[in-house]
């Protein structure tokens, strides 16, 4: 029995999180697998009804599961920042969510804005170090307010982050069996003591997965080459601040936020996924946001949790859906409800039974 947290969130996330949920339903009915779902409401309504973002008896909580799924977070009433630190940062550094994991695949039927490219050339991973960087919130004010004010943001990148993420991103690559190629985005000719650290680390660690090429880019020929040759990566492991702009960039080449979702991991314990994109408030209760990223979530999941077969059921089934009876991807343009993409995927699912 998989126990599970959810949390719903703003705007269309409780919408999309409707559909992840009816997703996993059908995929229990044609397996074994069992699971509980234990719902948290945490977000931007609750802050601006009670102030409390995240207790610390929410976190213990979180920490005897085997998942948490996330629809969005971000409210229109809530100053930026406050949600994002309070809710998200407060996960990924109180869970050790240290693994940010973004797979990178273009379905086919799914328009990318890249000429002459398809799924044969869309493929790839994105590791991004989850919990140190420029996110670790180190620095501060001087003189703030004043015409000598100073701001200082710092970078924080330990031996032991930097390797963990760097082990885990080899071990994926290997497990991934395709180009077993593992690229390392950084900035070695400006950024020079802590990309000075990532490279090396790199190289020394590379050493124990004699089978897998070493490859190194600056960020802004990675971006570069994402847009011209994307088919040149196989994995790309990054650290945080990096890896949180490549990503769009990413999702954009793979069909846009409607299709992107990703996993917040600490490999040894528990693990959050989620579609990418934002709450989107301007599309809430409409029926018409696109569901699939949300889906997808569910799909990396029980990835996580081992359930390799249902995992491949829940993939199959979206591209079915993509196949047959979606118009397009975005809000709005897909031709169908939000509520009923989630019915076709879980029609496709039970229809494997």
């Amino acid at each position: 029995m998989y126990e599970i947290g959810v949390i719903p969130g703003d705007g269309t996330g409780p919408e999309v999180v409707a559909e992840g949920l009816k997703v996993l339903k059908a995929v229990s009915d044609v397996t074994d697998i069992k699971y509980n779902l234990t719902n948290y409401d945490f977000g931007g309504e609750k802050y601006l009804k009670t102030g409390e973002i995240l207790p610390d008896s929410a976190i213990e909580e979180f920490r005897r599961l085997d998942a948490l799924y996330l629809g969005a977070i971000g409210h229109p009433d809530v100053k930026p920042g406050i949600l994002e630190k309070g809710l998200l940062l407060n996960l990924r550094f109180s869970l050790d969510l240290y693994i940010n994991l973004r797979p990178v695949k273009l379905y086919p039927g799914v328009d990318t804005p890249l000429k002459n490219k398809g799924p044969e050339d869309i493929d790839f991973v994105v590791v991004r170090e989850n919990t140190e960087g420029m996110y670790a919130g180190a620095g501060g004010f001087f003189k703030k307010g004043t015409k000598d004010e100073i701001a200082i943001q710092e970078s924080i990148n330990t031996r032991k982050g930097v390797e963990r993420c760097l082990r885990f991103s080899f071990e994926y690559c290997a497990k991934r069996n395709k180009k077993k190629k593992l690229t390392l985005c950084g900035k070695t000719n400006v950024l020079t003591y802590a990309f000075d650290l990532w490279e090396r680390a790199f190289q020394e660690a590379g050493k124990d997965y004699p089978d897998i090429e070493r490859d190194y880019a600056h960020v802004d020929a990675i971006c570069m080459w994402m847009v011209k040759n994307p088919e040149n990566f196989d994995v790309i492991v990054t650290d945080n601040l990096f890896g949180d702009i490549i990503t769009d960039l990413a999702a954009t080449i793979q069909g846009g936020m409607g299709i992107a979702a990703g996993g917040n991991i600490n490999p040894q314990g528990t693990a959050m996924f989620e579609p990418i994109g934002g709450s989107a408030p301007k599309y809430t209760g409409k029926n018409i946001i696109n569901p699939l990223a949300a889906i997808i979530a569910i799909q990396m999941m029980l990835d996580f949790l081992g359930e390799k077969e249902a995992a491949m059921f829940v993939e199959g089934a979206v591209m079915n859906v993509i196949k047959n009876n979606l118009k397009g991807m975005d809000a709005g343009k897909m031709g169908l409800g939000t509520s009923d993409v989630g019915d076709f995927v879980a029609k496709y699912i039970r229809d494997k039974k």
